[in-house]
């Protein structure tokens, strides 16, 4: 289903053209999102997409969460992780799985701007941060913020890195890390001489990837430290927003077992739907008149409405 999901051909009939905007999150970093207002935006609710590792505003999942977000009368913004999307030249640094200033910026922007009530969510990597996000909120979250959901979050990054490892992961290790390494070419052009991409020679994982930009770029001791200190479940206990997390038992490189943590039992915050079937960011179901069967999509804005309509 991980792979279906992906490579399946989908339309997003009812999704007006995008608006690109630039959000400052910081000096010397700038990042583009691509959104889709209502007519009167301070009027409406908004949905905050963010996308996992090496994707983009324009993946096919956040295009078709958008679709069913916009359709309900939601405002949609689909960030981009700096670097992301093409935008290498917009920000003098990288990006990582645990950077949860970027989204708490365009949190607080939007709220200047008028708009009262926001979800957050996100896929893989953007689900970590979008927990992350909320745990370090605390008592004390933004006060537009109403609900945060995660899509087979990789809240628990050792333990997926280490699944992403095995054998029978080479096909989704291979294309993550031919990404990764794109991309840091291409940062070459636009930084030169910061990074030290002559040794991408030498990446053939994305742990090697880490351990040679990521970490030391942010200051980590190293790939486990960032690893463990990124990861979402360090403030899962932290969440006092309602939350969703949706995963799959079959998510080749999100084990389940993290999921089953007692932390997330006694958040009684936290909804968790732990699936059979769905592999990873997939959950396919049969198409059904205007429901494309993209399921987690709907869930994620029907758990939003709920939310909101509790307060």
């Amino acid at each position: 289903m991980t792979i279906y999901s992906w490579g399946r051909p989908r339309t997003f009939p009812r999704l007006p053209a995008a608006t690109a905007r630039h959000f400052d999150v910081e000096p010397g970093a700038r990042v583009l999102a691509h959104c889709h207002w209502q007519r009167d935006p301070a009027a409406h609710p908004a949905l905050l997409a963010l996308h996992g590792l090496e994707g983009s505003s324009t993946a096919h999942y956040m295009r078709g969460l958008a679709d069913k977000a916009f359709a309900r009368g939601f405002n949609v913004i689909l960030l981009n992780q700096r670097n992301c999307g093409g935008t290498e030249a917009l920000s003098e640094g990288l990006y990582h799985s645990g950077l949860t200033a970027d989204a708490d910026h365009v949190i607080r922007e939007l709220e200047a701007e008028g708009i009262a009530r926001v979800v957050v969510a996100g896929y893989s990597l953007g689900g970590n941060l979008a927990l992350k996000l909320a745990g370090e909120y605390g008592d004390a979250p933004r006060p537009s913020l109403r609900a945060v959901c995660a899509v087979s979050p990789v809240m628990e990054l050792a333990e997926c890195v280490r699944a992403l490892e095995r054998r029978q992961n080479f096909v989704y290790q291979w294309n993550f890390v031919r990404g990764l390494k794109a991309r840091m070419r291409r940062k070459g052009v636009s930084a030169p001489g910061r990074f030290p991409v002559d040794r991408l020679i030498d990446v053939r994982t994305v742990r090697q990837f880490d351990e040679l930009f990521t970490a030391p770029h942010f200051g980590f001791a190293g790939a486990d430290d960032y690893y463990h200190r990124a990861s979402a479940m360090r403030t899962i206990d932290r969440i006092r927003v309602p939350a969703l997390i949706i995963s799959a038992e079959d998510d080749p490189f999100v084990p389940a077992e993290p999921f089953k943590d007692p932390r997330i039992a006694a958040n009684p915050h936290i909804r968790l739907v732990l699936t059979r079937h769905g592999g990873h960011c997939g959950f396919v179901a049969q198409p059904s008149g205007d429901d494309d069967g993209y399921w987690a999509e709907t869930q994620i804005v029907n758990f939003a409405e709920e939310a909101l309509a509790e307060r």
